[in-house]
């Protein structure tokens, strides 16, 4: 049986500091096939080469990846500067829009750190252009040194709203996380519910209130360890399972009426 496809939105980067490349962290692509038992297949993030509305025909669900590039703060009403770091337009151009159609229409996407971001500027939210320096919060960037597993490790707690979304997914009323971001959700965006919070208060899960499909999204890094992780893994599945509804529903013979 054919999988889902699930368009991986990367991000622009240069190998050796000069050779252009559209790029994607492999554990993305892993856990997109391992764990949400689906096809992964990875965009080139910009509006000359791919549309939106080609992605969403070509597309069954959509992962928005992290990266170090940031959402850049003219897409919610502020200027530049450098503490809002590298951005990435042709990747805005794609990914913002393509969010707003995704919650149209019902067709699934999970956001992940910068791609939890995105869903929140896509509906009219804003950001912190650096959580750290924040009165009493506390620093939720990568480590500097160490191992993948020692960047990658479990930091702080999640809570999560009793009864909520994501309560009910993973069957506690807390999680522990990594956290590996600068930039964090200031203003929520319209229906954007917080989910979620991080012990400094740091919106941490969230998902688009009244949205017909699969909006979940997360400000940590759930495709580490996606197929061990107890958190990890009940994220991709619902992912998955609600692009193979999307797949089915999509590919299921139109009705005429007598």
């Amino acid at each position: 049986m054919t999988r889902p496809v699930v368009g991986i939105i990367g991000n622009h980067h240069l190998i050796n500091e000069e050779y252009s490349a559209h790029a994607g962290g492999a554990m993305n692509s892993e856990a997109v096939s391992q764990v949400s038992d689906c096809l992964p297949l990875l965009v080139p993030a910009d509006p000359r080469l791919v549309s939106v509305d080609e992605l969403l025909e070509s597309c069954d669900g959509f992962l928005l990846t992290g990266g170090r590039p940031n959402v850049h703060p003219e897409e919610y009403g502020e200027t530049w500067t450098e503490a809002h770091g590298a951005h990435d337009r042709a990747r805005d151009a794609i990914a913002l829009p393509l969010v707003r159609a995704c919650v149209e229409r019902g067709q699934p996407v999970f956001g992940i750190c910068r791609g939890f971001q995105e869903v929140n500027v896509a509906m009219g939210g804003t950001l912190y252009p650096e959580i750290r320096d924040l009165p009493g919060s506390m620093n939720h960037r990568m480590p500097p040194d160490g191992t993948l597993e020692e960047k990658f490790a479990l930091r702080h707690k999640v809570s999560l709203t009793e009864g909520g979304v994501f309560h009910r997914l993973f069957g506690a009323p807390e999680v522990m996380t990594n956290t590996l971001h600068g930039q964090g959700i200031k203003d929520a965006g319209k229906r954007i519910v917080i989910d979620g919070r991080a012990p400094d208060g740091t919106p941490e899960a969230i998902y688009v209130e009244g949205a017909p499909g699969f909006t979940l999204s997360v400000q940590w890094h759930p495709e580490w360890d996606a197929a061990s992780d107890p958190v990890s893994r009940p994220l991709f599945e619902a992912f998955g399972a609600a692009c193979r509804t999307w797949a089915r529903d999509k590919a299921a013979p139109v009705r005429q009426s007598a």
